[in-house]
């Protein structure tokens, strides 16, 4: 009995472990070499993403300017100032005046490369169990041993989503920074666009590319 009750501690443990890892990591950075030392006043959050992930882009948007905001800095997010359709059929010169018209000198944008679901097979669980000398009643060992025995195999579905992030500057137009990440099965959107914005955050701020 002892055995068995320091495996399950020892599972919950793990399970715990896992669940408090991040589910988002970096793949790939790229920053200009004028990058450095840059500051900006107004900074843009902009979700590139189509009418039916408007929830999703809402989502990402605004937990990045919440991180920004944490970290000193004043963003904000573009579904809020312009709309979910912003800047769509517009000339790059009308959206670029109007941005800098609003007091915007910088743009992050935030986009959904792609999105992959792989499919794998758990078997069933066996067990043996060489404390059969304690279950004691016949009915309540029978149960338990059957549904251990007995468990079905079953799919397990994992999910990525590959995202990418840009820092432009809206006084040349010029791209600055750039950031790959890897989103392995988040626990739900909300979770995933903290722990995003979290991230991306961290790394500009780390590279320099964001200053105070």
């Amino acid at each position: 009995m002892y055995l068995k009750n320091t495996i399950q501690l020892i599972a919950v443990f793990i399970t715990l472990i896992l669940g408090a890892c991040s589910a988002t990591k970096i793949t790939n950075t790229w920053k200009a070499s004028n990058a450095i030392g840059k500051k900006f006043n107004k900074v843009l959050v902009v979700g590139i993403q189509d009418d039916a992930d408007v929830g999703k882009k809402e989502k990402m948007e605004s937990e990045l300017v919440e991180d920004l905001k944490n970290a000193g800095f004043n963003a904000v997010a573009s579904i809020q100032q312009f709309g979910p359709k912003a800047f769509r059929s517009t000339k790059e010169d009308v959206v670029v005046a109007e941005l800098q018209g609003s007091g915007f000198d910088a743009v992050i944008t935030i986009v959904l490369l792609s999105k992959e679901k792989e499919k794998h097979y758990v078997p069933a669980r066996v067990y043996y169990s060489p404390y059969v000398m304690y279950h004691r009643h016949f009915w309540g060992y029978y149960n338990t041993m059957y549904t251990r025995i007995y468990s079905p195999g079953y799919y397990v579905e994992n999910k990525r989503y590959f995202w990418e992030s840009n820092l432009y500057d809206l006084s040349n137009k010029e791209l600055l920074y750039s950031i790959q990440t890897e989103s392995y099965n988040p626990g739900s959107s909300i979770q995933l666009a903290h722990e995003y914005g979290e991230l991306i955050v961290q790394d500009m701020i780390k590279n320099g590319v964001l200053n105070k």
